[in-house]
């Protein structure tokens, strides 16, 4: 194995003040002292399960309901290429480097990231504390998914029509002023309050299903990867075979074909907009999951020798296909929907002007007691021709029109495909398969996004690493409490705003702190080196300046025009008015504002308090070292010094000579002299007797 060059920095040197010698990148000292022994690290059982549970994370509700809705809002195919140029240059090499420094290390984010220099640990905390936000907000997604879950097995669905009032004999205000879909939504399933200033009380149902949500989440993972690997062959394949089944059956919907043209018809000039590039780059970094130290959790639990450039390059096109597939399927429905509901506006026009007597207006062609026969490009062009002399009620009917109403997140999910899906004959056999899927693409999400709050945690405390089931189970009964303000009536708002900004900022910041570890303090060619070793090939050296200047200045750039944003644009939220039963956008009040402000510090924070944590634990380290005589004593019972001759012959020893005996570590060159990492032994006999077997 080729050794290592010395770190240039005498600060990085402070590794060994913190009982850590510079070896290569594998077995890390916990923070409390305890080393971790890769032997009795969990691993995984196959290839085909780890692949999935990456898979699984990676693809979650994202890439069904944001990137169809970004694609449609941002020229369309223009996107996507732009999209696979930023996944190209900047997705994969960041994926890659955190598959990598997981394999390498073998430890969760806090374990990795001290490793590399102990003033960057602070990096793994705020990758779990943002795990944690996103885990919050995620898992009552979730609770939606069930609650429209066990609303699909009864005929009709109860989002099909709108209800009777018994008082005013006549159908509910709130659903005649929007739609049936609307109504269940907002006022049967969040019971939702008109601001986030009016908190209400509690939802019990949605209550009752944030609590079946942790429990489902809380069984998974009781046992580690063990158990929640097991789930993953179902969560993580049948989402693909609901999508497979749906793009089947919309296909065979009039307007599919519109829908799918709309998808795919590029708008370049788009491309001249720096917001387009901002929401590419940041689809990019969210759909693989960069930041949240779960990409690194799953790679530790790999064989060190696992080809995981391979693995980036799979799981990224994996991803990426599936974000295609979803929106073939979410623009295939949406086609439909338009298309129903320009030819629903036909024939009322029809229907009007039948009424009034005006079929002098009328082609021969144009039948106005007949609107089914009259199809929508014959109205168009009818109406292209005789729309001055007619009156302000009788409107156009575009498809176009219909399909540039952008719908996305929750508004997707829970309005628009619902609404869909009443329309299918079977409709509740649909909507079960929609719902199923949805739950499976947010478990597997948050099995991994649990993950990477979980597996640090266990690497550098030994005393919760001892404490499995008692850490998953405490984790998720927090997660539940303070879960709770998200089922109140106003939780939607809460949700939306710990999606739009608990985890942006705080994540970009986290990729900044971690490209730099790697290929400035770390060092780029150093860790290019390790790879080699891992692979037994070296990686293209393009990766060397993607890491130090692209994907750097890519993640720069990012941050700061996010940065921007929230300050020149006012964060503003999408409320429900329950007088008109229809949306409408507020800013948030002062508190909120705190609220944000407070939730993106808490997740950046620790990088910098690490820092100055390592500086001071440096300083007070070495001043009592140098006073007494205590520190060289200290290491002698830790180390015993080889020469470099026994060094090379140990290096170059015939691998047949060793009894299947451990690889032995790479050690780098300090100044002349050569250290070999002793273990202590309880017994001092036992210790007289390895210092005389070893080669001093």
């Amino acid at each position: 194995m080729t050794e290592k060059p010395p770190l240039d920095s005498l600060e990085d040197r402070a590794w060994l003040g913190e009982g850590q010698s510079e070896t290569q990148l594998t077995a890390v000292p916990g923070l409390d002292g305890a080393e971790t022994s890769n032997a009795d690290r969990p691993a995984w059982d196959s290839k085909v399960q780890y692949v999935l549970a990456q898979v699984g994370f990676s693809v979650g509700l994202g890439n069904v309901w944001r990137f169809p809705y970004l694609c449609h809002q941002n020229g369309g195919g223009a996107f996507m290429l732009l999209y696979v140029f930023l996944l190209l240059i900047v997705g994969v090499p960041l994926f890659f480097m955190e598959l990598a420094a997981g394999q390498s290390i073998r430890q969760g984010s806090i374990g990795v990231w001290k490793h590399i220099s102990p003033k960057l640990a602070g990096i793994g905390y705020s990758s779990c504390i943002v795990c944690f936000y996103v885990a919050l907000y995620y898992n009552v997604i979730i609770a939606w998914s069930l609650f429209y879950l066990g609303n699909s097995f009864q005929y009709p669905l109860p989002w099909e029509h709108c209800p009777f009032d018994v008082s005013t004999n006549a159908t509910v205000k709130e659903c005649a002023s929007s739609s049936p879909t609307s109504y269940f939504w907002f006022r049967k399933a969040l019971d939702i309050t008109n601001c986030i200033d009016e908190s209400g009380e509690f939802n019990p149902i949605m209550t009752g299903c944030l609590l079946a949500a942790w429990a489902i989440v809380s069984l998974a993972m009781i046992k580690g990867i063990k158990s929640s690997a097991k789930v993953m062959y179902f969560s993580s394949v049948f989402p693909y075979v609901v999508l497979f089944i749906f793009l089947i059956r919309g296909l065979m919907l009039d307007g599919a074909m519109d829908g799918i043209a709309y998808m795919f018809y590029p708008k370049l000039e788009l491309w001249r907009s720096v917001q387009v590039w901002r929401q590419a780059a940041t689809q990019v970094f969210f759909a693989l999951g960069l930041g949240y130290g779960s990409v690194i959790a799953y790679s530790s639990y790999n064989p060190v020798n696992n080809n995981c450039h391979r693995d980036a390059l799979m799981v990224s096109g994996i991803n990426f296909m599936t974000s295609v597939l979803a929106s073939l399927v979410v623009f295939v429905i949406l086609g439909f929907r338009a298309k129903n509901i320009a030819m629903r506006c036909v024939a009322e026009n029809l229907g009007l002007l039948s009424h009034m007597g005006s079929n002098q207006h009328f082609d021969p062609w144009i039948n106005a007691t007949d609107p089914s026969s009259v199809s929508l490009e014959e109205y168009r062009d009818w109406f292209s021709h005789h729309s001055s002399t007619l009156g302000p009620n009788i409107t156009d009917c575009s498809l176009e029109e219909e399909m540039n109403k952008g719908i996305e997140g929750t508004g997707l999910a829970f309005i628009a495909f619902t609404e869909v899906m009443a329309l299918f004959p079977a409709s509740p056999f649909w909507s079960t398969l929609f719902f199923l899927m949805l739950l499976n693409l947010g478990l597997s999400t948050m099995f991994g996004t649990m993950q990477g709050i979980l597996t640090p945690l266990m690497d550098n405390f030994s005393l919760l690493g001892r404490h499995r089931t008692i850490l998953t189970v405490s984790s998720c009964a927090l997660g539940f409490v303070i879960g709770l303000l998200f089922t109140q009536r106003s939780g939607n708002y809460f949700v939306t705003m710990f999606d739009d900004y608990s985890a942006t900022l705080p994540l970009v910041i986290v990729v900044i702190f971690e490209t730099i570890a790697v290929s400035w303090v770390y060092g780029a060619d150093r860790f290019l080196d390790e790879i080699e070793v891992m692979l037994k090939w070296r990686p293209p050296v393009v990766y060397k300046y993607l890491w130090k200047y692209v994907c750097l200045i890519a993640m720069v750039g990012l941050l700061a025009a996010s940065f921007m944003r929230m300050v020149f644009k006012r964060p503003t939220y999408t409320a429900w008015n329950q007088a008109t039963g229809s949306e409408m956008t507020l800013e948030y009040p002062g508190w909120a504002l705190g609220m944000i402000v407070m939730l993106i510090a808490l997740a950046s924070l620790p990088v910098p308090i690490g820092y100055i944590h390592s500086m001071w634990k440096n300083r007070t380290a070495h001043n009592p070292l140098s006073e007494e005589g205590g520190g060289q004593a200290m290491h002698r019972e830790l180390y015993t010094k080889c020469s470099s001759t026994d060094q090379l012959e140990s290096l170059n020893r015939d691998p047949s000579e060793e009894d299947e005996a451990p690889p032995r570590t790479t050690f780098l060159p300090l100044g002349s002299e050569h250290y070999r990492l002793l273990e202590q032994e309880e017994e001092e006999e036992e210790e007289d007797e390895e210092e005389q077997d070893t080669v001093v």
